[in-house]
């Protein structure tokens, strides 16, 4: 009878042995070199993930980092051209989280960030456990942020939404009829769009009619009227700076 753990030609058994996973490659971009440096030191001191290296925004950096495919870049969010890096970051390696640091937590700021594809919020004050948290966080699926960036992009999230479930109020018009109901608005006659514009009182019937049809109004003062409200009740809806 053979035991557990023999082998039929009397060999020793093998013991499968097991890699530890493989640790989150991490890259740090900061134009501000006492940054850089102190956190890169500070990250590898943790051990928890595998530090790359740390950089400026430079484009020669930044293609640097395209190179080493990293899981996540710690991004310092105070650089003149840390959201066009976000930007690009996200088209070149759109399965990296990008993480913002010193991150200043006004509204407009925060706005900039989401569109910009940011993955993780630290602030201002945040320290090493906050990072490190953060960058878990994004690798995990997560959004690690402040209360108060959590919701700010609620609000940011709802006034996208209410804007995106309105009705289409301005139908595509072409750029002359832009042109044309943009006049009707200041008041004009056709025969005084016509002069304006130099075409004949017949073509601008025409493209009072399109308008009209295209607006699905009836009046020459619907349509401006009509033309204008979008801009209007974006203004309302805008977010607060």
């Amino acid at each position: 009878m053979m035991r557990t753990g023999e082998l039929s030609d009397g060999a020793a058994p093998s013991h499968v042995v097991s890699e530890p996973p493989r640790k989150a490659r991490v890259f740090i971009l900061s134009d501000v070199r006492l940054y850089r440096e102190a956190l890169l030191l500070s990250m590898t001191r943790l051990s928890a993930f595998e530090m790359l290296g740390a950089g400026d925004l430079s484009r020669a950096a930044v293609a640097s980092v395209v190179d080493l495919q990293p899981d996540s870049i710690v991004l310092d969010i105070g650089a003149i051209d840390s959201f066009a890096t976000a930007r690009l970051l996200g088209i070149s390696l759109p399965m990296a989280k990008v993480i913002a640091f010193a991150v200043n937590e006004t509204d407009r700021l925060v706005f900039a960030c989401a569109e910009a594809g940011i993955a993780g919020y630290v602030g201002q004050d945040g320290s090493e456990e906050d990072l490190l948290a953060a960058v878990e966080c994004a690798l995990r699926g997560e959004l690690y942020c402040s209360k108060r960036i959590a919701a700010v992009l609620s609000r940011y999230v709802a006034v996208l939404a209410a804007q995106r479930s309105r009705p289409d109020l301005h139908p595509v018009l072409t750029p002359r009829e832009h042109q044309v109901v943009n006049l009707i608005g200041e008041g004009m006659s056709n025969k005084a769009i016509g002069c304006t514009l130099r075409i004949s009182d017949a073509t601008v019937k025409n493209h009072v009619h399109n308008i009209l049809e295209k607006l699905q109004v009836h009046r020459r003062g619907e349509a401006a009227a009509r033309y204008r409200r979008p801009a209007t009740r974006l203004e309302s809806a805008s977010v607060p700076t």
